[in-house]
């Protein structure tokens, strides 16, 4: 797992840099408006993008300081493409915009997911759906259990564990306000038993709280912090590729989006930072609140990484991909960085023929069939994929890692 060289040190803050880069598009949906111009000073927490639609959330300054371009900049994605982005010149006083509470109690259902939206709140499992959207209980349907997931599967990843750890309270309050606000039968924390502290902190936090959430641990066994994953091993339901969990009475949401959900009610803050695990080949590994849209070279920076390094992955090993630049910013869904270095990984052999041995379908949690869809892959006929349901795929790499060949079956996927 790679988890405990990065969990020994308590979440650290980033200390300002001079200049952040802000994607407008951080989430699923719309790419939000800017609404600041060139030459705007701005407050930290000040929004300077506002949503596009209902599925889009807002973006927010991370520090206070003058709008100096509004522009294209590569940004932490595969593709390796630029996106519209707020570059802002920081003035180092970091002064807040005026934050006041929100009034959940008394406030219409329709009012609180605009606010969230406003706020910015997105899944930050990665996903980085707009969590307002997700809490729009469809017409007819009913939550039967409300999941937060706390599993974090992936290797290295400790983000989350840090954050329950340290943040139990916020985690349960925020939980039990998405509990209110679906109208959940239940609302069950989800943690991975590598994570005991976690767990410990977090039941402990429930019984000085008294509210109606309930923590429970599950097995290790990767890729269970996926939502459809964890949906089977805590209530027994099976979701297809074709329907939504909310068809079955489910609904999923990341432990550090209820957190930061609940304080943005609480406190009014929008959703302008998140905990950051730096690991692999650095002299300090630890997680770090770090700013959205601070430069990934500073941020690594602080990690002390050593000579021989080559690249960084943002994500982990097994759903990660090498950043194109470490000029890109930090943005919603960077969860990890993992620098990288000759050996930290062993290289992957050349890859072989399939020989139809059936590994990548024996460990697929979505119980396809990957074999074939390698063949049609290759063969780009794209009407059979569809029909071996490649859409079920969730990129895990659980085939790419068994298989004998050394196939690069996800990339075939992806394609």
């Amino acid at each position: 797992p790679n988890k405990s060289v990065s969990t020994t040190l308590p979440i650290a803050k980033a200390p300002l840099v001079g200049r952040y880069i802000v994607p407008l598009h951080q989430s699923v949906g719309g790419t939000p408006r800017p609404v600041v111009a060139v030459g705007d000073y701005v407050f930290k927490g000040q929004r300077i993008g506002e949503a596009d639609g209902w599925v889009s959330a807002a973006v927010h300054a991370p520090t206070s300081g003058t709008v100096v371009e509004i522009g294209p900049h590569i940004i932490p994605h595969p593709s390796g493409l630029p996106t519209d982005c707020v570059v802002i010149e920081a003035d180092g006083r970091d002064i807040w915009i005026e934050r006041t509470p929100f009034d959940v109690t008394n406030a219409s259902p329709d009012a609180v997911r605009e606010y969230l939206r406003d706020m910015g709140i997105v899944g930050m499992g990665g996903a980085v759906f707009p969590s307002h959207v997700k809490l729009a209980v469809p017409r007819g349907k009913t939550i039967e259990q409300l999941i937060i997931n706390g599993a974090e599967c992936e290797p290295f990843i400790t983000c989350d564990d840090r954050l329950m750890r340290e943040q139990a309270e916020e985690v349960i309050q925020g939980s039990a306000l998405f509990g209110r606000l679906v109208q959940a039968g239940r609302v069950l924390i989800g943690v991975e038993d590598n994570k005991p502290e976690a767990v410990a902190a977090l039941k402990a936090a429930q019984e000085a709280l008294g509210l109606p959430v309930e923590v429970i641990t599950v097995p290790t066994i990767y890729p269970t912090g996926g939502a459809k994953e964890l949906i089977r091993v805590l209530t027994g339901k099976e979701v297809p590729g074709s329907k939504r969990s909310t068809d079955f009475g489910v609904q999923v949401f990341n432990v550090a989006t209820v957190q930061s959900a609940w304080r943005a009610v609480t406190y009014g803050e929008p959703l302008i930072s998140r905990v950051v695990t730096i690991s692999g080949a650095v002299g300090e590994s630890r997680n770090w609140s770090v700013p959205i849209g601070m430069p990934i070279a500073d941020l690594v920076a602080l990690a002390h990484p050593k000579p021989e390094t080559d690249g960084v992955i943002m994500g982990g090993p097994m759903m990660g991909f090498r950043v194109s630049t470490n000029a890109a910013p930090v943005i919603k869904a960077t969860n990890s960085l993992i620098v990288h270095a000759p050996g930290l990984f062993p290289p992957k052999p050349a890859e072989q023929q399939c020989i139809r041995c059936g590994s990548c379908a024996t460990a697929c949690p979505q119980e396809l069939q990957p074999y074939e869809l390698y063949w049609w892959s290759r063969a780009s006929k794209f009407d059979k994929l569809e029909k071996y349901k490649l859409f079920d795929c969730i990129e895990c790499g659980c085939c790419d890692y068994v298989c004998p060949s050394h196939i690069p079956l996800v990339n075939y996927f992806r394609f």
